[in-house]
């Protein structure tokens, strides 16, 4: 068996009216980046398909892809693919991989392609990505209801919709001057008193003594069960200081092995929301695994093929037992997927099909399709 084309469609697929911020807080701006779908195909009929992250460059995709044609996918090293850098235009998004990938950067687009290869390998022996993966420790993952910025009266009906739907939680995004007590009241009020609250104001406070001033003023509040990025995340001794500071959990949302021995090594958080690709997650999740810290996986609020892999790294990954981000379900207007993951009482369902377990929609990629 060889690869021996990759198609490549580029698309935007925006997010549904009132998910994401309240009026006051302006629109989203990331629901209009594009992504890039790929499948990869290859001579006896076989294919695998991957998304990118938002901003990614063409070039590096199809560098990605010219790395792959002509190989058996069977016979590749599924821990270290070997995808050249290409040219990093619009590349953003671009990690740092520490000595896995050589000079210590890595294609920007490696995770669509690693789902891809991980796919196609899955269809051609019959198993699903997570037993690639090492194999599942759970058949579901638990996940939360995600917004951005929102007035309290948006948040309320948020949670209520949330609740609705048989989640136990809701992750948010903030601000210092956001009305922090009346939005997590309006929420609680909405949705019970057991509901529980991830605060998430993405390095958007600039000095400890407010991050811990809002954590004590919130303490009221039993069912805040996480505090993620308060602070700039260079600064890991402000995080230390916090942390001694406050009873909520503090975590940090970290995407490179280094990052994370760093932060362990600085004591600077409870417990870590990973990103990186499927291998790259396991990985990292064992190095928080031996710290004692537990994990959840990260999103770009992405499309069904990335939260589909995602959900194969969490089911493999025996301390992702925090709620996870695969939020973009009822977010995006559509996932470019045939059938989305399906959601029971607050937990996707781990499928066990061949592969990723998901199949390209592709009227729906073409409807969604930009030059």
């Amino acid at each position: 068996m060889r690869i021996t084309e990759c198609d490549i469609w580029t698309v935007v697929v925006p997010a549904c009216a009132g998910t994401v911020n309240s009026e006051e807080y302006g629109p989203a701006t990331w629901d209009h980046v594009p992504k890039h779908i790929i499948r990869l195909q290859t001579d006896e009929g076989l294919y695998g398909i991957g998304e990118t992250g938002r901003g990614v460059g063409r070039g590096a995709v199809e560098a990605a892809a010219a790395s792959l044609v002509g190989l058996d996918p069977r016979r590749i090293c599924l821990q270290d693919l070997p995808i050249a850098i290409g040219r990093a235009e619009g590349a953003a998004t671009g990690r740092s991989h520490e000595g896995v990938h050589g000079n210590g950067r890595i294609n920007p687009a490696y995770d669509a392609f690693e789902m891809a290869v991980f796919d196609l390998v899955g269809r051609a022996v019959g198993l699903p990505v997570h037993a690639l993966l090492g194999g599942k420790v759970r058949d579901r993952v638990a996940v939360d209801y995600w917004i951005g910025q929102m007035s309290p009266s948006d948040a309320a009906r948020a949670a209520g919709e949330a609740k609705a739907r048989g989640f136990h939680g809701l992750k948010m995004k903030c601000a210092i001057d956001d009305p922090w007590e009346a939005r997590v009241q309006a929420i609680l009020d909405a949705a019970g008193p057991d509901f529980t609250l991830t605060l998430d104001p993405n390095e958007r406070f600039y000095r400890p003594v407010e991050a811990i001033g809002l954590a004590r003023r919130l303490a009221r509040f039993p069912t805040i069960a996480m505090y993620e990025d308060p602070v700039p995340k260079w600064n890991l001794d402000w995080y230390r200081q916090i942390r001694a500071a406050i009873d909520v959990p503090l975590a940090l949302h970290l995407g490179s092995p280094r990052d994370v021995v760093n932060a362990i090594k600085a004591e600077a958080c409870d417990h870590f929301n990973l990103g990186g690709g499927m291998v790259e997650f396991v990985r990292m999740a064992s190095m928080a695994a031996a710290y004692g810290s537990n994990v959840w996986h990260g999103s770009g609020v992405d499309l069904g093929i990335a939260e589909h892999a995602y959900l194969h790294a969490c089911a493999a990954t025996r301390n992702c037992v925090l709620p996870s981000d695969l939020v973009g379900s009822w977010v995006r207007e559509h996932m470019l997927v045939q059938a989305p993951m399906t959601f029971t009482d607050g937990h996707a369902m781990v499928p066990d099909l061949p592969g990723l377990g998901c199949e390209l929609d592709l009227d729906a990629i073409r409807h969604y399709e930009v030059p």
